[in-house]
Formats: structure tokens, C-alpha cells, sequence
């Protein structure tokens, strides 16, 4: 069971940072939607990084976790519209 948990941290980690370097906020600037955008971007990246923490601290659940609710954000926002991503496989669009 600990092998399956952390080849799931490792997948997980790679999927939120492959969609952070994707995830472009792309609503015109001073609008409320490029607002929601930074938003949701910097939420990502706070639980990608609280994930590299928890990497960092042998807490594996928790880090799964984080980057499962860094890719929610990013995930959220592309359906939104507040991210220009063309990448179906880690964006549900």
C-alpha cells in the first residue's frame, strides 16, 4: 500500500506542476475575471508548494492531498474560462 501512495504523490505532483507551467490567466487586465484568474492561480500554487512541504516533512497523505486540491483550483478555472489551456488530458474542457 506505501508504494501505491507514493507513486500517486509523485503522478499528482507532476500533473498540478505540468498545469501550473500551462494554466496562462487570460482575462483582460483590471477585469473582475482576471481577478478570479490570479486567484485561483496563486491558490494552486500555495497547495503545490504546502505539497512539496509536506514531501519535505514524510507526511505523504497530506502532500497528496494538496496537489489533489492545487489541480481542483486550476481545474476549476479552466472550466471558468479564466485559463487559456488547450490541453485536454490535464484540464477538463
Amino acid at each position: 500500500m506505501a508504494a501505491e501512495l507514493a507513486e500517486k504523490v509523485e503522478r499528482y505532483e507532476r500533473l498540478l506542476r505540468q498545469a501550473l507551467e500551462k494554466a496562462v490567466v487570460s482575462p483582460i487586465e483590471g477585469s473582475h475575471m482576471k481577478r478570479a484568474g490570479e486567484d485561483f492561480r496563486e491558490m494552486a500554487e500555495s497547495y503545490y508548494k504546502d505539497g512539496m512541504h509536506f514531501i519535505e516533512s514524510d507526511d505523504p497523505v497530506n502532500a497528496l492531498v494538496c496537489f489533489s486540491y492545487g489541480h481542483a483550483w486550476l481545474d476549476a478555472g479552466a472550466r471558468l474560462g479564466v485559463f487559456d489551456v488547450d490541453d485536454d488530458v490535464l484540464f477538463t474542457i
